[in-house]
């Protein structure tokens, strides 16, 4: 048996699957998560606020009430969640220390979903400052680790949610990406993650205290060891609110195809803006290649492909006047001091970033415009293809790289510098359009490190991206756990 077949890497279904046979309890599930966390979460710090004792009563609860033919697709399946979720009682901070004190009140609507479905909460996981970085990092909960490297980052900003899910603490959590922070978490510790289309899982209870409005381009979306626990998840967490529900029901098509050699793929390696590493190009040609193999139809080009570089630079507009508003006071006086001294010709991305600190509406309506032109592209292109793979990101995963402002980081891609959050392009491919993105494991570099890749789908083929996953993970493998943490 592999190591991803028995515990402590069994999948959410199959624990599920244990604990309505009978073979396991709800409570024995929920000790042995919490047994691994205290044992290893040392090294990682990934659970940064932990619920031990009340998933226990919760567990205990599921274990006395539970009927004989109890199907909830999540039975006793212990899980942790971003720390940037409301869940009733525990902090919800998203690594503000201004906000080191908040408490949520009641759970928010992904997290009532998942204890709907069986879901048994033991704690919450590490973030970034305003969920603004690739590394987890924060004043009140420090620094998580990448289990396949401590020195290197596990990614953000739901790395406390992938380093979970790798060191087999877990078997499922939930994250959110505006930036690819659900996919580039997955690519640096070798899980499964899904952006779903825009809007189909509702963010109600995860926004920064105080605020309501629902978030332009933000989505709530699963992270996973296994491609078919991200399509039981999904069909947990989407679906309208109750107040849209009165009206709306979402039905998701079902995948496109059955077998890899029916699909029609598109590859896309390369980013006009920024350099992507030699070795993660290679590892999509090399699925490529393989998929060809299997008889897929494997394209290299399309005239329908939406201008990237365009695209891109809408992008980094829209989040920044999104992303923005979460910005304490000081850190927007320093953005704004850092745009008033740019060069007037300067058309870079970090200038284009800078200036977005005051956005004016007029501009943003503008922007929208292009936006749904570029949309509308991506439709159109879904005509002739099911899916689009690329890198999710130009590097593996990187060392921490701690005190230094967010455009003043530096990484060099094949003996080419750049500044390292210009990267944001590659996730902002799919973010703009709202397109469905699914990452998978898709080996590993060199040096030992996770390599993954980015399925993109049509809006509203999220079960297509899923399924795609599902295929080559069968096909190639997937998940495999990082040396040190095997055990």
């Amino acid at each position: 048996m592999a190591a991803i077949d028995k515990p402590p890497f069994l999948s959410a279904a199959a624990t599920a699957a244990r604990v309505r046979s009978g073979d396991i309890s709800a409570l024995e599930a929920t000790e042995a998560a919490i047994a691994r966390i205290e044992a290893l979460d040392g090294a990682i710090n990934a659970v940064v606020v932990r619920d031990f004792e009340r998933a226990r009563d919760a567990a205990r609860a599921l274990d006395r009430g539970r009927a004989p033919d109890d199907e909830r697709p999540l039975l006793g399946v212990p899980m942790t969640v971003k720390e940037s979720y409301n869940v009733a009682g525990l902090p919800q901070t998203w690594g503000f220390p201004e906000h080191r004190d908040n408490r949520a009140t009641s759970d928010s609507l992904a997290v009532s979903r998942l204890k709907a479905a069986g879901a048994v909460i033991v704690g919450k996981t590490n973030v970034p400052v305003a969920l603004a970085d690739w590394q987890s990092h924060n004043p009140i909960y420090g620094l998580t680790h990448n289990p396949w490297d401590l020195a290197r980052s596990p990614g953000g900003s739901s790395g406390g949610s992938a380093a979970a899910l790798a060191a087999g603490f877990v078997p499922l959590e939930i994250g959110s990406d505006i930036g690819g922070s659900i996919r580039v978490p997955a690519h640096f510790c070798g899980v499964f993650g899904h952006k779903p289309t825009y809007g189909i899982v509702p963010p109600q209870g995860h926004a920064l205290p105080g605020v309501e409005r629902t978030s332009d381009l933000s989505v709530c979306g699963p992270l996973a060891r296994t491609a078919s626990d991200l399509d039981l998840a999904l069909g947990i967490l989407a679906g309208p609110d109750a107040d849209m529900a009165q009206g709306y029901r979402l039905a998701l098509p079902a995948p496109r195809h059955r077998a890899l050699k029916d699909f029609r793929i598109l590859v896309v390696d390369e980013h006009p803006l920024v350099p992507t590493a030699r070795v993660l190009r290679d590892a999509v040609a090399r699925l490529a290649d393989d998929l060809a193999g299997l008889g897929a139809a494997v394209g290299r080009s399309s005239s329908g492909l939406p201008d990237l570089a365009e695209a891109g630079r809408v992008y980094i507009q829209l989040l920044g006047a999104e992303t923005n508003n979460r910005m304490p006071p000081d850190a927007r006086r320093r953005i704004e001091e850092a745009a008033a001294g740019l060069d007037p010709g300067d058309g870079s991305l970090k200038a284009i970033r800078l200036r977005n600190i005051n956005l004016p509406h007029r501009e943003w309506v503008a922007l929208d415009d292009r936006r749904a032109r570029i949309r509308r592209q991506w439709r159109e292109l879904f005509q002739d293809w099911d899916v689009v793979l690329s890198p999710p990101l130009s590097t593996p995963a990187f060392p921490h790289m701690l005190g230094i402002e967010q455009d003043d980081k530096r990484i060099v891609i094949d003996n080419q510098e750049i500044t390292f959050v210009d990267q944001l392009v590659w996730p902002g491919v799919a973010t703009l359009a709202g397109l469905p993105a699914t990452v998978a494991p898709n080996g590993l570099s060199p040096e030992g490190l996770p390599i993954g890749v980015q399925i993109m789908g049509a809006p509203f083929d999220d079960r297509t991206t899923i399924g795609f996953a599902a295929l080559i993970e069968r096909e190639f493998g997937g998940f495999q756990p990082p040396p040190d943490f095997a055990r």
